[in-house]
């Protein structure tokens, strides 16, 4: 609720006009509570015109209000001897305002500044014999935009009691739904409206499926949810399904899920709260099998069963029989309870267990007992201890260690964890490793330390190997072991060392020619791309003019340890491998959620490099419309380039979904922003050469992001991409691309511009593909004929004028991305000029629009009538005819006094037409010419 005069027991105040027209009372409801209320019935009197408005109201970023009218009203026909402009009816109104600025005289007492809601009218009216009858009517209106509004009630010539006003809006409480929490909503700003609230997972929970929103409706009520939340590892729902508890001592849940948690297997145990595994009590993998009677016993009834075990190779498809340390309790053969426990079995290895059914004559028979099979893939175990470890050198302050990897590692072993301490000190201290090798700093000297390490796999940690005393050497001593395999270097390092020498000198020569001779056209064209540029400006560096592109990758791109990555589901396919949705903890930093790029298995060193070299070209950009990269994973595997996450994906295809959702200053905000990143892109001497909205990310707040800095796909041809056509040696987009670049691969800013324009096209026509089904060579030999794509529907005038600005011949007549950034600021700021929509020439949406017919950049209404039926003031269309205002260069030149001597003589009114007058002159003013 915004106000309630209900329980307003003192003097509510409001401003009248004119004091004889509406009058504060003290009255009682019909509970007799005391209440003020407004009376009017100057019923007797012609020409009634009494306003009533309240005080200002906040509104708390509602966008639609309603209003609660509780009132009575006097029939007519019951007041005798009164004339005929007795009214039954009142009128509501509203004004918005930043601040609580009305006074007795402003704003004017009329409609407009004040908007009108509705003409209320009782359903019951009630005579002098009868107690009055109160009408409830609620009514609603918006969308607001600024700080607050009045209410206003205007009375033409009724007798009536306004009893009480209730201002109110409507809202979706928060709410836990899917397991997840969605916050408590308003609702838009119209009845139709649906707000979209994105919701979070409940403590302990994750997400199984994105987006995470919910829907409020216009009534305050939330729609079906969409993606939803489940319990994670090691929790339950409960509270019906409103909480995830940990599971409780002795019970484990391996998967996220809504099933429950499960009771620990025998001989298996948790060691805390919130287990997703049971640990082996003697740090063996087991299981259990139980299995049911045959469905036909021979009639006889000494049954017994056996259990045959096989480990099976994946790779081969072979099995063999178990090795003799499996163990099987209470026996693996003549069993008369359907059930056995199996252990000391193998971790992450694949078994057949048959369960074969025997009776007394089975042995006599001469056929094979009858079984049933089962296949089993024991689970990764965490790994076996380190077998023994070796100081290889020591100073006084520090020791460097190796060891032997586990002889059961169960798994690929993601890193070692070592733990140290002086001896008979007791305070220990870890430090990771991902080789099985560490250098231990910050060592005392001449002092002995007790270290032991384990090996950890995605199942955990394994056991410490036994304690191993090393001892570091006095100060400024040096202790030095060379393994036997490293003695012929050392033999050989006096004589080694002479022509490794000259080989530098060698190499070095060569390079210094190459960088003054070198003719090959790639590398030149690479140095062409940079230009000239301001000293001191950051500019881009190619990585692939690195002698070593590992170089670049540690130059640009942060290392992160593959522990802080989580990857939660697969998105997408990339050119190297999937694309998938994850999660990463940085130390000192919140958790956020990330896109995943991921190398896949077998590649080449030469795929390694371009799928790296993305990563070093991202990795140097720094700017809000531009992709961030948070880093690469390069000595884990997978390899993988970690960016942040972008809720709605590719422009083009969001764009589609959301097919005519957007306002045009929405649309166009998208295209400031995907300019401003190339602004910034053509400052650093950056060509993209592959700017199209299928490489623009959206998030969830509708900020646009230029992604894909790959430039593999220009190395390698494809065909069964129709986007990227085989072109003097390389793959281009033909339908984004600059002729110059397509006939004579000429890259620059320039061409930039051109795929930006065709950005632009895609943007106000939703996602459409450009050109349409038109073959690849058809759009090149249009283009050359100087046809270009036609307006959009719905498109503004300056918006197709500015895409054919960018789609000019000469690539030095097209706007650098500074000016376009310019023109779409002063668009935005002139959103008049926006209303001014194009037409279609050429007399159809999907026929290409030729130059030599030219747009202005300002198109007027069809009429001046139009323009004044569009600004809500077309009660002046005579006037200004029969004024002789039939142009709009005439009007363009009007005057207040003008508008008084025509006949607009209300002060809002005047101020209104000359508001709109004065955006046509800036826009007229503002004409710029057609390039052709």
């Amino acid at each position: 609720t915004l106000m309630d005069t209900k329980w307003v027991t003192s003097e509510l105040a409001w401003t009248t006009h004119p004091e004889t027209g509406w009058e504060e009372v003290s009255g009682y409801d019909e509970a007799m509570n005391p209440i003020r209320t407004y009376q009017v019935c100057n019923v007797r009197e012609a020409n009634q015109n009494n306003w009533l408005r309240t005080k200002f109201i906040q509104r708390q970023d509602v966008q639609r209000v309603y209003v609660e009218l509780k009132f009575t009203v006097r029939d007519c026909n019951s007041i005798p001897n009164i004339p005929g402009s007795c009214k039954e009816t009142f009128n509501l109104f509203y004004y918005e305002s930043d601040t609580d600025s009305a006074s007795a005289n402003s704003p004017f007492w009329m409609e407009n500044p004040y908007i009108k809601v509705d003409t209320i009218a009782p359903d019951e009216s009630f005579s002098k014999l009868e107690s009055g009858r109160v009408n409830t009517k609620v009514r609603s209106f918006g969308p607001l935009s600024k700080n607050g509004f009045y209410l206003a009630f205007q009375d033409l010539g009724a007798c009536m009691s306004l009893i009480s006003v209730r201002a109110f809006y409507k809202k979706c409480s928060n709410t836990i739904a899917g397991f997840a929490i969605f916050p408590e909503t308003l609702t838009g700003a119209e009845p139709t409206s649906l707000v979209i609230a994105p919701g979070t997972c409940i403590p302990n929970a994750v997400e199984v499926s994105v987006p995470l929103k919910l829907y409020c409706n216009g009534d305050g009520e939330w729609m079906v949810p969409v993606g939803a939340c489940t319990c994670a590892a090691g929790y339950e729902p409960t509270m019906k399904d409103t909480q995830c508890q940990a599971c409780g001592p002795g019970t484990f849940k391996s998967k996220q899920g809504e099933g429950p948690c499960s009771p620990c297997p025998p001989n298996s145990r948790t060691t805390s709260g919130a287990a997703m595994v049971c640990t082996c009590r003697n740090g063996e993998t087991s299981l259990g099998l139980e299995w049911s009677e045959p469905q036909d016993t021979g009639g006889r009834d000494d049954l017994l069963y056996n259990v045959i075990c096989k480990k099976c190779s994946v790779e081969r498809r072979l099995c063999t029989r178990c090795d003799d340390n499996v163990e099987f309790v209470p026996r693996q053969l003549g069993l008369t309870e359907r059930r056995i426990y199996i252990s000391n079995l193998m971790a992450h290895t694949q078994y057949t267990f048959e369960i074969q059914a025997v009776n007394g004559i089975s042995n006599k028979s001469p056929y094979a007992p009858h079984f049933a099979s089962v296949n089993i893939t024991t689970n990764q175990a965490a790994p076996s201890a380190v077998p023994t470890m070796h100081l290889h050198s020591s100073t006084g302050n520090s020791m460097t260690l190796s060891w032997t990897p586990p002889e059961r590692p169960n798994g690929i072993i993601l890193d070692y964890e070592i733990k140290y301490s002086e001896k008979n000190d007791g305070i220990a201290n870890t430090v990771t490793s991902q080789k099985n090798s560490v250098r231990l700093d910050g060592l005392k000297a001449n002092a002995r330390y007790m270290v032991q390490v384990r090996a950890r796999t995605v199942a955990g940690y394994g056991r410490y190997s036994l304690p191993t005393e090393f001892q570091t050497t006095a100060e400024g001593g040096r202790y030095q072991h060379w393994t036997f395999q490293e003695l012929p270097l050392i033999v050989g390092s006096a004589t080694a060392g002479l022509v490794f020498v000259i080989v530098v000198v060698v190499i070095a020569i060569v390079c210094f020619r190459k960088q003054r001779n070198n003719t090959d056209p790639e590398y030149t064209e690479k140095l062409q791309q940079y230009g000239e540029f301001t000293p001191g400006m950051k500019v881009y560096i190619d990585p692939f003019t690195y002698e070593d592109p590992n170089e670049a990758v540690r130059e640009f791109a942060k290392e992160i340890d593959i522990s802080c990555v989580k990857i939660e589901e697969v998105i997408g396919a990339g050119e190297f491998g999937e694309v998938c949705r994850g999660r990463l903890k940085l130390p000192g930093r919140r958790e956020i959620f990330v896109a995943i790029k991921t190398l896949k298995v077998g590649y080449t060193e030469r795929q390694r490099r371009d799928f790296l070299s993305e990563a070093s070209i991202m990795g140097q950009f720094d700017h809000p419309n531009i992709i961030h990269l948070e880093g690469v994973v390069t000595k884990s595997r997978p390899v993988m380039i970690i960016t942040e996450f972008m809720e709605n994906c590719a422009l083009d295809s969001f764009l589609r979904l959301n097919d005519g959702q957007f306002t045009v200053i929405q649309l166009v905000g998208m295209m400031r922003g995907i300019a401003a990143g190339m602004k910034y892109l053509s400052e650093m001497n950056y060509v993209h050469r592959d700017l199209a909205a299928r490489n623009i990310l959206v998030n969830s707040n509708l900020v646009c992001k230029v992604s894909d800095f790959g430039l593999s796909r220009f190395l390698e041809d494809d065909p069964a991409d129709p986007t990227y056509t085989s072109s003097l040696g390389g793959k281009i987009p033909i339908r984004w691309t600059a002729p110059e670049a397509i006939a004579y691969r000429k890259f620059t800013s320039a061409s930039d511009v051109w795929s930006y324009g065709i950005v632009m096209w895609e943007v106000m026509s939703y996602g459409e593909r450009p050109y349409w089904d038109m073959s690849n060579q058809d759009v090149i030999n249009a283009v050359e004929q100087d046809y270009r794509l036609p307006p959009p529907m719905d498109c503004p005038t300056a918006l197709h004028q500015l895409m054919l600005d960018c789609w000019v011949r000469d690539r030095n007549l097209r706007p650098k991305f500074a000016q376009i950034v310019n023109t779409l600021d002063k668009l935005i700021r002139n959103a008049a000029s926006l209303k001014v929509i194009a037409s279609v020439q050429s007399g159809s949406v999907t026929s290409l629009f030729p130059l030599h017919l030219s747009i202005p950049y300002y198109t007027t209404f069809t009429t001046v009538g139009d323009w004044l039926d569009a600004i809500k003031m077309g009660r002046y269309k005579e006037n200004f005819v029969n004024a002789g205002f039939a142009s709009f260069d005439l009007v363009a030149q009007m005057t207040a006094e003008d508008l008084l001597r025509i006949g607009v003589t209300l002060a809002g009114h005047q101020k209104k037409i000359l508001s709109s007058i004065q955006d046509m002159r800036l826009q007229m003013n503002q004409t710029l010419p057609v390039q052709v």
